[in-house]
């Protein structure tokens, strides 16, 4: 097993980041926007980007809340599948517009943003924002120095941050 390049949780600068990083993290977990969104949300982007570790914290995170295994193996899917409500569906198009920037010009199209109107209030809507780009950062940072999934138990992050 490969190790990580870098231990962002070993070094104090690191440290200090992810201390505020897990701040922000916080404002929007405790914001009025669905767990399971938030979960399905990160997963997708994590998807998208291959991190490994993000997927992993992701699925077992939303497992440990109660996410059915169907719904977490058509994350992938979600759009040839039926398991998704509409709203979660406009959160899913959101996570991947917002995380492929660079592949379209337009960004989020209109129509994902419109559904995202329809489905969710303000509050919501800048939870899930703020999400997208989060847990986008959050990738970069696993990516970037090789941190790997498939070790990761739920409450880790929480509890490494202390």
């Amino acid at each position: 097993m490969d190790a990580a390049r870098f231990n962002l949780f070993e070094n104090e600068l690191a440290a200090k980041f992810a201390k505020r990083f897990a701040n922000a993290a916080l404002v929007i977990h405790q914001s009025p926007l669905p767990r399971s969104t938030q979960e399905l949300v990160s997963l997708r982007a994590s998807q998208v980007n291959g991190c490994g570790h993000c997927i992993d914290m992701h699925t077992k995170e939303a497992a440990a809340a109660g996410e059915s295994a169907v719904r977490l193996n058509l994350v992938a899917a979600w759009r040839e599948s039926t398991v998704f409500t509409e709203a979660e569906q406009a959160a899913l198009a959101l996570a991947e517009e917002g995380t492929r920037l660079a592949d379209d010009h337009t960004g989020v199209s209109d129509e994902t943003w419109a559904q995202v109107r329809k489905h969710y209030d303000d509050d919501q809507i800048a939870a899930l924002v703020s999400l997208v780009a989060l847990i986008n950062a959050a990738n970069r940072l696993a990516v970037i120095v090789h941190q790997k999934g498939g070790s990761y138990e739920p409450g880790m992050f929480a509890a490494a941050l202390g």
